[in-house]
Order: C-alpha cells, then sequence, then structure tokens
C-alpha cells in the first residue's frame, strides 16, 4: 500500500502492522523525519521524503500494479496527483483518496450537467469511479472551509484503450470543455480544421448529434469520436 501525504500520521497509525507493506510518501522535512522517528520500529512501514508528483511507482514497489494508493491529498493539488497516477503503465489496482466534495461530484457526475466536465472524462475513459462517503467539515483540525469526500478510482484492468488513444481522449475533452457552451461542432471545426462534409460523416457513421454540447456525450462517446478524429487526421488529404 502507498499512502499519499500522510502528514502527522492519523491514518498512517491505523494502516502500521495491518497491512504487508506500507510506503509513505512525505514532502515536508520535518514531517517526514517525525514520521521515520515514529515508525523506526515498525518493519513494515517504510518512509520516503519526496514529492509524490516525482515518485516513479517502479521506485517503490517492485509490482507496481498491485499497488492500493490511500491519502487525505492536498485539495489545491488532487488534480496533478490524480492523473499522475492514471496517466501511467501500469496504474496502481486500486486508489482510494479523501478530495475536496465538489471534486468528487465532479469526478462521478453523470453527463449532462454543470459539474461534469474534462476531469470525469479523464478519469472515466481509464477507470471506474465511485463517491464512497462523504466527510463533514468538523472531521478535521483546524476546521477547514470546504466539505470533502472519498472517493474510489479502480483502473480498468486490462486497460480498453491505447496509450495514444487516452492521449486523444485527453485532448479532445480539454478543448471541448474549454469551450463548453459552444456547439461540438464549431470546437471540431476550430481545434480540428473540419468542414461540413467532415462533421456530417462523422455524425453519421457514430450516431451522433454535433449540434450538442460537448456535455451531453458520455465518455464512451469521447472516446468513439476521439478514435474517428484520429482516423481522419491519418487519411491522406482529399478525404
Amino acid at each position: 500500500m502507498l499512502e499519499i501525504g500522510p502528514g502527522q500520521g492519523a491514518l498512517t497509525r491505523h494502516l502500521a502492522g495491518h497491512v504487508r507493506r506500507l510506503v509513505c510518501v512525505e514532502k515536508d522535512d520535518a514531517l517526514a523525519e517525525r514520521l521515520r522517528v515514529e515508525f523506526a520500529f515498525e518493519p513494515s512501514v517504510q518512509i520516503v521524503h519526496a514529492d509524490i508528483l516525482k515518485v516513479e511507482l517502479e521506485a517503490v514497489s517492485a509490482d507496481p500494479a498491485a499497488l492500493k494508493v490511500i491519502g487525505n491529498i492536498p485539495y489545491n493539488i488532487t488534480t496533478p496527483i490524480l492523473f499522475n497516477l492514471l496517466e501511467r503503465r501500469p496504474r496502481p489496482r486500486e486508489i482510494v483518496l479523501l478530495v475536496q466534495r465538489e471534486v468528487a461530484e465532479r469526478i462521478v457526475a453523470p453527463p449532462g450537467g454543470k459539474t461534469y466536465g474534462a476531469l470525469a472524462v479523464g478519469v472515466r475513459t481509464v477507470a471506474d469511479a465511485e463517491r464512497v462517503l462523504d466527510v463533514g467539515r468538523k472531521a478535521f483540525r483546524p476546521v477547514p472551509d470546504v466539505e470533502s469526500a472519498v472517493v474510489r478510482i479502480t483502473p480498468h484492468t486490462p486497460p480498453r484503450l491505447e496509450e495514444a488513444e487516452e492521449q486523444a481522449v485527453r485532448r479532445l475533452s480539454r478543448r471541448a470543455f474549454g469551450q463548453r457552451r459552444k456547439q461540438f461542432q464549431r470546437i471540431l471545426r476550430d481545434a480540428y480544421g473540419l468542414g461540413p462534409e467532415a462533421i456530417s460523416q462523422i455524425e453519421q457513421k457514430l450516431g451522433i448529434t454535433l449540434q450538442d454540447r460537448p456535455e451531453t456525450f458520455g465518455p464512451e462517446q469521447f472516446v468513439a469520436l476521439a478514435r474517428e478524429l484520429e482516423e481522419i487526421a491519418g487519411q491522406p488529404p482529399g478525404r
């Protein structure tokens, strides 16, 4: 198990001795040293003084695909941490994180709502995600200004997409939700240089209506559309 940002060890103490091996990655100098001292005589616990965004999973585990990742992570870098774990091969077996409730809602949001966007598409095209439980502000000391929630993210095993396909979906979703109030056909014209004929062909082939806005397209439709765009890009001029 890999714990991100153990801090003062509140969660670490519950895990130490109950898992075969616990690797704790802590960036803060003083906290990392305090943890080293506290768990010096617990052979199953390893404290790694490093930035999780710079740590290769292969450096902390002989089998990264078997890792379970947990953490009460800094809310201001939730998305970078999450995609740092998901934009790699192999991915951890399971990721359970305490995040800001607003972020949890965005991860599991269904298509069609205001909270649905690139984050939901990026996560759910490579993993299953669920909101496990809510955690109120008064569970923390000091009491923060935001509510929290625990999310469980289970990467698809084996991966359902090739790495190039995953990158294409991320490019498309980021462009699409960067202009979420526009019709998808307008976004494709601006970002991919597609003309009316190409857009019409895509609609007929995929059975979709590109006059709709990006927020109405589910993750599977983003995958299908990204694949079609990559196919078009690989065709000789004049298609």
